[in-house]
């Protein structure tokens, strides 16, 4: 498994079908609460990809899933943020330091 955050903006879409829409995504990943605007609905949530499925896979399979509750195009954008291995600062602190610390130095 490879753990990720997904995001997702659809726009265009038919407003009679936002809850089929985001039913729809909801099933094929596990999202968060979703932001409505007038012309946006978006969403993201962390989960894993199993069985070497890729990002661009995955990508298409919400896509797919998303028009076919549209019954129609829109757009469809997908965020694919792989969080195993994000760049990162480490930081640790010795003994000196907490004296230093101590000592309001």
């Amino acid at each position: 498994m490879r753990y990720y955050e997904m995001g997702v903006a659809i726009a265009g879409y038919n407003p009679d079908n936002r809850d089929a829409i985001k039913a729809a995504a909801d099933e094929e990943w596990d999202f968060d609460d979703w932001d409505d605007y007038p012309e946006e609905i978006s969403a993201r949530g962390r989960g894993g990809l199993y069985g070497g499925e890729s990002e661009e896979a995955f990508a298409e399979r919400l896509t797919h899933a998303i028009w076919r509750a549209n019954g129609a195009y829109c757009s469809v954008e997908v965020t694919c943020t792989y969080l195993d291995d994000l760049p990162c600062e480490t930081y640790e602190y010795g003994e000196a330091d907490y004296v230093m610390f101590v000592n309001g130095d």
